[in-house]
C-alpha cells in the first residue's frame, strides 16, 4: 500500500533514498532547509555527484511522486536524514536531529511511523528522538512508531546498495520495527535484520569503527615498513592471501562523512572504555601531518610549488567532508609552499581548484591524495614538460611506477622512493 512519506534532508543519503521511494509508487514529500537545494530538485537537477541520481530524481519528478519542500507536510512516514558532524571537541553533534524532531511535531499524527536513519550515539533514538517527537503530546511507541535504520551504503554506488545491501532496523517496540521492516521491503532484497534501536544504532558504528581500526593498523605498519625500505602494499597483498587476513590500505589519512565520525560516538559513549578505539583515531588523524614533513624532506622548502591531485576522501567521488586534503592543504600552506589543486570530481573545496594545466605548471612536486581512476591516464611526459622538477609522491599505489620512472620521475610510493 502507497504511503506518504515525508523524507528530512536532501543531502547523499536522503535524497536517493526519497527518489527510491517515489519510483516505486510511494508520495515522497523531500524537505530541506537550504533552498538552494530545494530549487534545484525541483527543477530535476542534483547538487550532489552519484551515479544515476538524476536519471532517477527526475523519473521521481515526472511521476509526480517526488516534490521537494522547505517544510514539513504531514504524511505518514518521517525519515530523518539530516547531518550529525563532529563537534570541536570530538563529540556528535545532534543539533540537526534535534530539529528535524522538533519539525515534525507540529504536524505528527496518531499511527505515523517515524525513522532515524542519521547514524548517531547509542541511546539517542530511545532517548534525544522520542524525547523531542513526544513534545507533540503523543507516546512513542504507542500512540506512534518510532525506529532506527542507519544507512550503510557507499557514495558512488549508492542505489546499488540500497537495494542490494542487507539492512539492520531498530524498533523502540517490536511492532515499530516491523512496521519499518514492510516499508523498506518496498525496495530492499538484501536480508532484514529486526532488533532494538540502541542495538540498530550501534551496529553502524561498530562497522566503520572496525574499518578505522583496521586502517590504523596499515597506517601505522606503513611507517614501519618505510623504515625498513619495504613496500607496505605489496607487504599487504601478500598478507592478505592468508584466507583468515584481511588488512586494510594505508593512505594520507581517512576521510568520509562515516570513518572519522563514527568511532567517537562510541568513544563518547564509553566513559574509561574505548582506548584502543581512540588510540585508532589518533593514529589515522596524524597521518596527514605525516605526509606534509614527507613532502618537505623531499622537495625541500625553498620557493617550492606542489601540484595537489585530489582533494576527495577517496577516488571516484565528489565528496569532500572530512577529507584527510584539508590538513594536508592546510600544513603545506602553514610552511609556505605554493599550491596548485586539481580534483576530477569535486566541485567544491575550501581552497580554488585550479586546472590540471594550472596545477602543474612551475611545480616541483606532484602530490595525489586520492585515487581518481583519471589520472591512470594522464601523459607523464606531458605533465612533466610543465613542472620544474619531476617528483611524484602517490600516497594512494594509483599511478604506474614504471610510467612515471620511464619519464624521468622521482617516484615516491607513500613513503618509499621506488
Amino acid at each position: 500500500m502507497a504511503k506518504t512519506i515525508c523524507v528530512l534532508g536532501l543531502g547523499y543519503v536522503g535524497l536517493p533514498t526519497a527518489c527510491m521511494f517515489a519510483v516505486q509508487g510511494h508520495r515522497v514529500v523531500g524537505v530541506d532547509v537550504k533552498r538552494e537545494v530545494v530549487e534545484t530538485v525541483t527543477k530535476g537537477d542534483i547538487h550532489i555527484d552519484e551515479a544515476g541520481l538524476k536519471t532517477m530524481l527526475q523519473a521521481a519528478i515526472n511521476s509526480r511522486n517526488l516534490v521537494a519542500r522547505t517544510e514539513v507536510e504531514p504524511a505518514d512516514v518521517f525519515i530523518i536524514a539530516v547531518p550529525t558532524p563532529l563537534t570541536p571537541d570530538k563529540r556528535a553533534d545532534v543539533t540537526c536531529v534535534e530539529r528535524a524532531a522538533r519539525s515534525i511535531v507540529p504536524v505528527l499524527a496518531r499511527g505515523n511511523l517515524v525513522i532515524l536513519e542519521s547514524t548517531v550515539p547509542p541511546g539517542t533514538t530511545s532517548n534525544l528522538l522520542c524525547q523531542a517527537l513526544s513534545e507533540s503530546g503523543l507516546k512513542p511507541g504507542s500512540d506512534f512508531h518510532v525506529a532506527h535504520s542507519p544507512e550503510r551504503v557507499l557514495p558512488g554506488n549508492i542505489f546499488s546498495e540500497l537495494v542490494s545491501n542487507d539492512r539492520v532496523i531498530g524498533g523502540i517496540t517490536r511492532e515499530s520495527a516491523e512496521i519499518a521492516c514492510e516499508l523498506y521491503k518496498t525496495f530492499v532484497e538484501g536480508e532484514i535484520f529486526l532488533t532494538d534501536a540502541t542495538t540498530a544504532e550501534m551496529v553502524k558504528l561498530v562497522e566503520n569503527t572496525f574499518r578505522d581500526v583496521n586502517i590504523a593498523l596499515a597506517n601505522e605498519l606503513a611507517m614501519i615498513a618505510a623504515e625498513k625500505g619495504v613496500d607496505i602494499f605489496e607487504v599487504i597483498a601478500i598478507a592478505n592471501r592468508h584466507a583468515r587476513v584481511n588488512v586494510h590500505q594505508p593512505g594520507p589519512g581517512v576521510g568520509g562523512h562515516c570513518i572519522p565520525v563514527d568511532p567517537w560516538f562510541i568513544v563518547e559513549s564509553a566513559n574509561d572504555a574505548g582506548t584502543l578505539i581512540k588510540h585508532a583515531r589518533d593514529v589515522n588523524d596524524s597521518v596527514p601531518e605525516r605526509i606534509v614533513e614527507f613532502v618537505q624532506r623531499v622537495v625541500g622548502r625553498d620557493d617550492t610549488r606542489i601540484s595537489v591531485w585530489g582533494v576527495t576522501y577517496k577516488g571516484n567521488v565528489d565528496d569532500t567532508r572530512e577529507t584527510p586534503a584539508v590538513p594536508i592543504v592546510k600544513g603545506l600552506k602553514d610552511r609556505g609552499y605554493q599550491l596548485g589543486i586539481f580534483d576530477f570530481h569535486a566541485k567544491h573545496f575550501e581552497c580554488e581548484l585550479d586546472s590540471l594545466e594550472k596545477a602543474v605548471t612551475g611545480a616541483h612536486a606532484i602530490l595525489l591524495l586520492a585515487d581518481h581512476k583519471e589520472f591512470r591516464y594522464l601523459d607523464p611526459e606531458e605533465i612533466g614538460q610543465r613542472m620544474r622538477r619531476r617528483i611524484v609522491i602517490d600516497t594512494r599505489n594509483c599511478l604506474d611506477p614504471r610510467k612515471w620512472k620511464d619519464a624521468g620521475f622521482e617516484f615516491y610510493l607513500l613513503q618509499k622512493k621506488l
